[in-house]
């Protein structure tokens, strides 16, 4: 024998421990026996000892170094083990304690081998939920990490089909899962199958693929309560409510961005372990294909996102937006407990008419407008508008002149005669940022337009005079910024959506129900500064003459106006993260939306520079110096990321360049190969 434990032969020992059993096990092997070969006779000698158990579950796992060798073709040399390394045969599905979006927990077995991108999938499937591309998991963080905060750990992990030699980062271990189990919590809604058994999968779907039309509610709820997902309690237990986080700076968001994890590595590989707690979270906030015929559960689960965003003062709304996001929550409270009309009872040929008007559509195209509109010619729009610069330490007020909007370009003039004079301003709006500043009691209707120079942002407001020149206005400069005209097929649509959303926020005389029928606890219809500045019966009586304007809604007309209204703020979207750009000292914050960036101000949040993803060439990390490196055509942008892994910030961007591929006429399973290789890191 050896100094090394090799026989003259070149073979050696090999222990193995089951931990199913807790027990080891100890194989003579040689370097070049293959892992599928290491497991056939792991099975054989558990079998001698009449040991009689499914094994088709397991796995081995090299703890040392963190990873699993699912390569069975692979040899043990390959993979660099030895005599002294001790593997583990261990289940690839464990328990994973999910905490919803709703602020449910459900239980459920997930594959914990394979990459995390795959394992929510697997659960979403499992929920009923279609596009699981725009969600992933999320660490549990307290408050006291959030206010503290913790420094980024910008370790490699190198996971893909030719490296498996992985790098990861065990910092981040799993929550242990305090809160599952308390009142409140539902039964009904824990999914719990032994391993090997048909129902746990690790592998795509097979004639119902992630987000296709065929991926129905009833088709994957095995062993789930569907209505309890579709339909979430209204007040969470006491113990949830603690533990709720509730920023209370733009530093405290970014740091709850510290916790996404890597979707291009195992479970296992980042921490995790049996039992633990994970939060299942909408990542990408952009939502596509809502279909209320098959996503009952999802639209639930966004609404959720949005209220508890609110609730918790993620995003900041004025008084009258929180009184109409209550009075949309309250009816689809009410709602919830009406038999809704049942949209699968839909005859056959309207599903015909309804597929052949579309194709109709795709093939003449759509217009705008009146029939007799001139197709031939973009729409344009001239009005008086007020207009106000804001510089600091002035108290110049708005002033009137005559504005023209055509294209993209948006021109001032003194007065409507002076049009074919050049004007006093003329820019062009792509690229901007629009947000609005609306007051309907007051009769404040304003467009607030940031626009890029080459300092930075300059801004501009602009105020109209009703609601039905303020949604003409907001339409054109929203497609503007985006880069489309007033004769694309949207804009009729979206001064409908506005003036609709306007119409919910009127004051009205009276409520419809009596107050005395409501069962309104404030705090979980206002955020926390609206409850300070008003008396509860005060707050009660306020959502109730809000919920005059939308009391003839169903219950997904509710949901879906909900999030519509949410979609509308102005921070809605936007990922925050703290950043230090090469060759700065200073800590200055960068938020990610669906499709720019933006440099913006730590303490404010103001917009201070943006980056449209249209005009982006490349975006990497160098690993070296923990570099996040974007390029533009305009610009390039080097900088490190101080409250996460600069993967999670690569992640974001190359996850919404993922999601915006995303069309109704390609095929609609997901390419999970394309998202890896938006998504990992690589130059």
């Amino acid at each position: 024998m050896m100094a090394d434990g090799r026989l003259i032969d070149g073979s050696w020992e090999l222990t193995i421990n089951v931990t199913d059993l807790d027990i080891s096990r100890t194989l003579r092997v040689m370097g070049d026996l293959h892992i599928g070969g290491v497991m056939f006779r792991l099975v054989e000698e558990l079998g001698t000892s009449e040991i009689a158990q499914d094994w088709s579950d397991h796995a081995l796992w090299w703890p040392s170094k963190n990873m699993w060798l699912t390569r069975t073709r692979s040899t043990l040399d390959q993979y660099g083990v030895h005599a002294d390394t001790i593997l583990h045969f261990t289940p690839m599905h464990k328990l994973l304690h999910l905490h919803l979006p709703d602020l449910q927990f459900v239980d459920l077995r997930v594959n914990f081998s394979v990459k995390v991108f795959a394992a929510v999938i697997t659960i979403c499937k499992e929920l009923g939920i279609r596009h699981p591309e725009e969600l992933s998991l999320l660490k549990r963080s307290s408050a006291k990490d959030i206010k503290k905060g913790q420094k980024p750990e910008n370790k490699q992990h190198i996971h893909d089909e030719g490296r498996d030699n992985l790098n990861t980062s065990t910092s981040s271990q799993g929550y242990n899962g305090k809160m599952h189990g308390t009142p409140g919590t539902p039964q009904q809604s824990t999914m719990q199958r032994a391993p090997g058994t048909p129902g746990n999968v690790g592998t795509p779907f097979n004639a119902n693929t992630p987000g296709s039309m065929h991926n129905l509610l009833d088709a994957s709820m095995d062993g789930i309560d569907a209505t309890g997902l579709a339909i979430s309690p209204v007040s969470p237990t006491k113990e949830v409510m603690d533990e709720l986080i509730r920023p209370k700076s733009f530093v405290e968001k970014a740091r709850i961005n510290a916790g996404w994890l890597d979707s291009s590595v195992s479970l296992m590989e980042q921490g995790f372990r049996d039992n633990d707690t994970l939060l299942l979270r909408y990542k990408f906030l952009t939502f596509y294909d809502l279909n209320p015929k098959y996503d009952a559960i999802r639209i639930n689960q966004i609404y959720s996102t949005a209220r508890w965003a609110l609730l918790t003062e993620e995003l900041d709304c004025t008084e009258e937006e929180m009184m109409l996001f209550a009075a949309l929550q309250l009816q689809a409270q009410l709602q919830s407990s009406v038999p809704q009309p049942d949209l699968y009872a839909s005859k056959e040929p309207d599903d015909i008419d309804a597929a052949l008007n579309e194709l109709q559509v795709s093939l003449e195209g759509s217009c705008i407008g009146s029939h007799d509109s001139d197709l031939t010619s973009i729409p344009e729009l001239g009005d008086y508008l007020k207009y106000l610069k804001p510089k600091k330490f002035t108290l110049k007020g708005f002033k009137s002149y005559w504005f023209t909007f055509k294209n993209t370009h948006l021109c001032q003039y003194s007065s409507k005669d002076d049009v074919n004079e050049t004007p006093l301003m003329e820019v062009n709006l792509r690229g901007c940022e629009v947000s609005s500043d609306v007051n309907i009691s007051a009769a404040k209707y304003s467009i607030k337009l940031q626009i890029p120079v080459p300092e930075g942002m300059s801004e501009v407001w602009l105020r109209c005079e009703n609601e039905q020149q303020y949604s003409r206005w907001m339409a054109a400069c929203r497609l503007a910024c985006k880069g489309k005209t007033m004769a694309d097929s949207s804009y009729e649509s979206e001064v409908a959506s506005i003036l609709a959303l306007l119409s919910m926020q009127q004051p009205t005389s009276a409520a419809v129900i009596n107050p005395n029928q409501a069962d309104i606890q404030p705090e979980y219809f206002i955020a926390p500064r609206f409850l300070k500045k008003f008396k509860t019966k005060q707050i009660a009586q306020r959502i109730l003459e809000a919920h005059a304007n939308v009391s003839e809604l169903s219950l997904y007309e509710a949901k879906i106006n909900y999030v519509k209204a949410w979609q509308a703020l102005p921070e809605f979207g936007i990922t925050y993260f703290t950043v230090k750009f090469r060759n700065s000292k200073k800590e200055e914050l960068l938020g990610i939306a669906f499709n720019r960036l933006i440099r913006m101000d730590i303490n404010t949040g103001s917009a201070l520079k943006t980056w449209r993803y249209n005009s982006m060439k490349s975006w990497n990390i160098n690993w070296e110096v923990k570099e996040m490196m974007v390029q533009f055509e305009e610009d390039n942008l080097a900088f490190y990321c101080t409250c996460a892994n600069c993967k999670v910030v690569h992640e974001f961007i190359g996850g919404y360049i993922f999601c915006s591929m995303r069309s109704k006429e390609s095929n609609q399973s997901l390419d999970e190969e394309l998202f890896h290789k938006l998504t990992g890191g690589w130059s």
